[in-house]
């Protein structure tokens, strides 16, 4: 139903664009010019911020790179608008990548306050560059021919201006459904859980940051060339936070979003300019204030947008995607009784808190071992440690005969090493299978030009394939099209379980991953253990349940207090005078 009305909106959409320059007067196909010009930008915006969860409010100086550098191109160097294209797309993508990789790595407020920084400088350097115009710009900019055809009005530039926003949405929609689409909708759970998936976060965002670049300066392009003319004013901070808006009021997460949030605010805008200067002389001023009650609205009422209003009225019927039979080829693994993992004279502070002091334990593949103690003794930050959430201060950490102390969480999720957390990381707003599917990323090789044109769809299949094997195997696949944030407390630890499984790990570290479930639920689990250890893959966890883990483990490694207390066979520890006093205070 929801894909029917979808379908029929879009071609009652098309059709109108296409029909609007013969009907429509010359001020409304201006008018719907500049939508479409913003649209491109907050297309990157939704990408960068609405997905992604990376703030930044200096598009509009990105637009300017692109806008100036093919309005230079053009008029002092006579090159065609085509070719002034290619170096706007080289000179802000370049721009972006210098000004992400200085700043990405930046964390909380500070990653916006330096976009803002940054869009400010951009601003200032058109204006006093006199290559450029200073704050005059540039004059007599040539009009964009398509095969000798000239698209000076703007009537004749309008199909190509919404061809490229037709082009750009479709190819982010692919983007966005593919392997590193996924990586990108991921962002927002959190690095930690996105790094224990083998992807590389830095380049993840410095990727998006440069796409949404390349379409501020698409935008640019656009404009100087409908225009004619390029001067500073048109890129300063002000219509940066006006971009920002479009995609909030469009839906922050909807790619469809960024052109109803363009129209919106570019038709308002036209409509206040036109009222306002009859209830104030600070018309200007004035307009800023509607646009911040309007936002304060929205953040109340609306959060998601025009979009998630419309998803009120028409409930999602996702359909499941094309799977192939065969699934993802597996790793070989290690015969039993390898040596798996090394943990020696491991040393973990928080400032004057020694977490981890001193531990070490090892593992052969094939085992399941289980880490145990009290609330408060070190078994989580231990976790972090083998898993390069966190960086030890001493010793050493070794995983089938690889140093792994100094390496990252991706990298070492690379080798054979996947977990599930004590703080349950799920995408909730992604269905079961998509957060399943996040963990084939270390699997499947799909880069984001194979996702954007979509080359990468057998792989995907297979990935499908592999996905929905792993959530029958926990029990979950007739709930696969269901959001994660709908399950209860239980099955979001199981479907962290089959994301890791995903992976085809040599070593799953589970922590805590029977907290929330009922008996027949930790029953099914134990058994489903023991499957994974007849198949050959090793288990590390850590649980407060007893008499579950007694049952399932082959060793113990008992920690208080950060230390290593004992270490041995079930029935052996349980015995331990040591142990019986830290978890009773006494000797039972």
């Amino acid at each position: 139903m929801r894909l029917s009305v979808e379908r029929a909106l879009l071609a009652v959409s098309v059709l109108g664009l296409a029909l609007a320059p013969l009907v429509a007067p010359p001020f409304s196909i201006t008018l719907l010019n500049y939508i479409g010009i913003s649209a491109l930008v907050a297309l990157g915006l939704v990408l960068i911020t609405g997905v992604g969860g990376l703030t930044s409010f200096g598009q509009a100086a990105l637009v300017g790179v692109g806008a100036y550098t093919s309005a230079w191109a053009t008029t002092a160097g006579g090159l065609s608008p085509w070719l002034g294209l290619a170096l706007a797309l080289a000179a802000t993508g370049t721009t972006a990548w210098l000004l992400g990789a200085a700043t990405l790595r930046l964390q909380g407020h500070f990653l916006p306050l330096s976009t803002i920084a940054w869009g400010i400088g951009i601003y200032f350097l058109f204006a006093n560059i006199p290559g450029l115009g200073q704050h005059d710009g540039l004059r007599n900019v040539p009009a964009i021919s398509v095969f000798g055809y000239s698209l000076a009005s703007n009537g004749a530039i309008f199909y190509l201006i919404w061809i490229i926003v037709g082009v750009a949405l479709r190819l982010t929609s692919n983007l966005l459904s593919s392997r590193q689409g996924r990586a990108i909708r991921g962002l927002r759970g959190g690095a930690t859980m996105l790094a224990s998936l083998g992807v590389n976060l830095y380049r993840i965002r410095l990727v998006i940051f440069v796409i949404a670049a390349l379409l501020a300066a698409t935008a640019g392009w656009l404009y100087v060339h409908m225009n004619r003319y390029v001067s500073p004013s048109p890129f300063e901070i002000r219509p940066s936070i006006e971009f920002l808006l479009m995609a909030m009021v469009g839906g922050a997460s909807s790619i469809f979003g960024a052109v109803i949030g363009a129209a919106t605010v570019v038709l308002l805008k036209d409509r206040l300019q036109d009222v306002l200067p009859y209830v104030s002389k600070n018309a200007a001023q004035l307009e800023i204030v509607v646009f911040s009650v309007l936002l304060i609205v929205l953040l109340q009422h609306a959060r998601g947008g025009v979009v998630s209003l419309f998803r009120r009225w028409v409930p999602a019927t996702p359909a499941m995607p094309r799977s192939a039979a065969e699934g993802l080829s597996r790793r070989t693994l290690p015969p039993a009784g390898t040596p798996l993992l090394e943990v020696a004279g491991v040393l973990r502070r928080f400032g004057g808190l020694v977490a981890v002091n001193d531990v070490s334990f090892a593992m052969a593949t094939g085992e399941i071992l289980g880490l145990i103690g009290p609330n408060g003794a070190g078994k989580s930050t231990m976790f972090n440690l083998i898993t390069g959430a966190l960086p030890s201060n001493a010793g050493r950490i070794v995983f089938l005969g690889t140093d792994v102390t100094r390496l990252r969480q991706d990298r070492i999720a690379a080798l054979g090493v996947a977990r599930t957390f004590q703080h349950v990381k799920l995408r909730p707003a992604m269905t079961l299978l998509d957060n399943v599917l996040l963990g084939t990323y270390v699997r499947t090789r799909a880069g984001f030009l194979a996702g954007a044109l979509h080359l990468d769809r057998d792989e995907e299949a297979r990935a499908t394939s592999e996905a929905m094997r792993q959530l029958d195997r926990v029990g979950l696949a007739a709930q696969a099209l269901h959001l994660a944030g709908t399950l209860p407390l239980g099955n979001q630890r199981v479907l962290e379980v089959a994301r890791a499984l995903a992976a085809d790990p040599v070593l799953i570290v589970l922590d805590e991953p029977a907290a929330g479930l009922r008996l027949p639920e930790k029953e099914a689990l134990a058994k489903l253990l023991r499957s994974l250890r007849a198949d050959g893959i090793s288990i590390l966890l850590v649980e407060h349940d007893m008499e579950f883990v007694m049952g399932l483990v082959d060793r113990l490694v008992v920690m208080d207090f950060g230390t290593k207390l004992a270490e041995g066979a079930p029935a052996a520890v349980r015995a331990n005078a040591r142990v019986q006093e830290a978890y009773l205070g006494g000797v039972a």
